[in-house]
């Protein structure tokens, strides 16, 4: 397996410290909101990660963090009129509700920075000591030209950096880069003691401790999304190195963004939609919706940024009707002959298995996989007029949905993913601006079911103008009628 190494800045082949164990730090959420659309994607990028290594058998220890102090916290819960712990608790139950209802595993372990105060202080210590870190008053700072290595993540110059950068403005500081690890308290604000007096974390320190403390001093796999390669992760590095003399994380690994007509999906800018939005005004089934933004999401590769339509939405579903219909038809088509078609069982999906395998291999390239997926699909329908055992049909089944399970795809039943809300359905669509809204449908099941029975009805009488006029109404409206040999009409929105 070939990974792509931000540190390196190449794919890179995948061998962890201590095999067959694999130790994973992701970089979790600031808790004052409700995530969005982009959080969903990086969430689900470093699901896949870890659920393909596991696939391969390694054993994986996954750490994700929640950051639960910060200006953003403080602000929300002064706008909100209530206490900032509120805030917090608040923002990680809906995270934690919402990875669930994109199927994201929990992680191993989940830390949070406020519960980690004397390893954070240990380290500004040690930094402090070394004459990395400099007191200012009741703050504490980073002396970012101590490091010497500082901009290799992002293969850049410290003088290009300084040049090009946003930095704290703070006349007291040493060097216009040096960045805060211990923010002495203002009135009013949550403390605690320290050497330095009372006060709170930076941010990048707070990861640097948390994931030192859970993984060690160096681990295999440190990920987040591209924005925080600087300054939040070349941060990382500075201060862990420089604590430790380790290297921090062998392999760097960061996704692309979710945007919006070509610009970056953002809480900032204005243009986002939280995941609660999307579920609540789905016109699908929660588990239907999860898995159709899991593959909208895996169908481009991770490192590239993804604009989101309402009609890229409405492709994965239709990508996805069509694998959950050959789970339909495996379950249906009759026995048949079924001579030979054990050679041909192993012979496709041998080929499936070899192709799933080389592109996951290759840096995790989802797009490749899905589309080796789709290739089954079409060769297995032109094989089933040839019949096939039970026994055999249920295994083909059972293969497809096992190499589903690295991406979290294709572990519903047929019954799920075709079922839909009994009150009606909706329409969703998203404006340049990142606006949801929802167009109503009346069109309840209960009313598609009789207008089946009126299309039967009209067969039955001959009348097949009418049976056909019915279907093209139900069509008209997205909803599509498969008649069985059995002579029953399933359908579909």
């Amino acid at each position: 397996m070939k990974i792509f190494n931000s540190l390196s800045n190449q794919k890179e082949t995948f061998t962890p410290l201590d095999p067959p164990k694999v130790r994973m730090y992701v970089c979790g959420v600031t808790v004052y909101d409700d995530c969005h659309l982009g959080h969903a994607r990086s969430a689900i990028v470093f699901d896949v990660i870890r659920r393909y290594l596991m696939h391969l058998g390694y054993r994986v220890t996954f750490v994700k963090n929640f950051t639960d102090i910060d200006d953003k916290i403080l602000n929300r819960a002064a706008k909100d009129q209530i206490p900032w712990q509120d805030i917090t608790s608040k923002y990680m139950d809906a995270y934690r509700r919402d990875m669930n209802r994109l199927g994201v595993l929990a992680p191993d372990v989940e830390p949070r920075a406020t519960e980690h105060i004397s390893e954070i202080l240990e380290m500004i210590q040690a930094l402090v000591d070394k004459g990395h870190a400099y007191a200012i008053e009741q703050d504490v700072y980073y002396h970012v030209p101590s490091y010497a290595e500082y901009g290799r993540l992002g293969h850049r110059k410290l003088e290009d950096l300084q040049a090009g950068a946003r930095v704290e403005v703070d006349t007291r500081k040493r060097d216009p880069m040096d960045f805060a690890l211990w923010k002495g308290a203002k009135p009013g604000e949550p403390s605690w003691e320290s050497p330095w007096g009372p006060g709170r974390p930076g941010w990048h320190i707070e990861c640097s401790a948390m994931s030192i403390r859970h993984l060690g001093q160096t681990f295999d796999l440190h990920g987040g999304g591209k924005d925080l390669i600087f300054p939040h992760h070349e941060n990382e590095i500075a201060q862990s190195c420089a604590t430790t003399g380790k290297e921090f994380s062998k392999y760097w690994v960061h996704n692309g963004f979710v945007t919006i007509d070509e610009e970056k999906m953002s809480k900032s800018l204005g243009n986002f939609f939280t995941i609660r939005e999307i579920f609540e005004k789905s016109e699908w089934a929660e588990p239907v919706m999860a898995e159709t933004l899991r593959y909208f999401l895996l169908s481009t590769h991770y490192r590239s940024d993804l604009n989101f339509s309402d009609q890229a939405l409405s492709e994965a579903k239709s990508a996805l009707d069509n694998l959950y219909d050959l789970f339909q038809r495996l379950k249906e088509t009759s026995p048949g002959n079924h001579t030979g078609m054990s050679k041909v069982r192993h012979g496709l999906l041998s080929e499936f298995e070899q192709e799933f395998k080389q592109a996951m291999d290759d840096d995790l390239n989802t797009p490749k996989a899905l589309a080796a997926f789709q290739a089954l699909r079409r060769d297995l329908n032109k094989k089933l007029a040839l019949g096939m055992s039970t026994q055999e049909r249920d295994t083909i089944s059972m293969d497809i949905r096992q190499y589903g399970k690295p991406l979290g795809l294709f572990q519903l039943t047929e019954w799920i993913f075709s079922s839909t809300p009994l009150q009606g359905s909706a329409k969703l669509s998203v404006s340049a601006e990142g606006q949801l809204t929802v167009e109503e449908t009346l069109k309840n099941d209960e009313w598609i079911k009789q207008q089946i029975e009126k299309r039967k009805e009209a067969r039955e009488n001959k009348d097949f103008a009418e049976a056909d006029n019915i279907r093209k109404d139900l069509a008209a409206q997205g909803i599509i009628l498969e008649d069985r040999p059995d002579g029953s009409t399933r359908w579909k929105r």
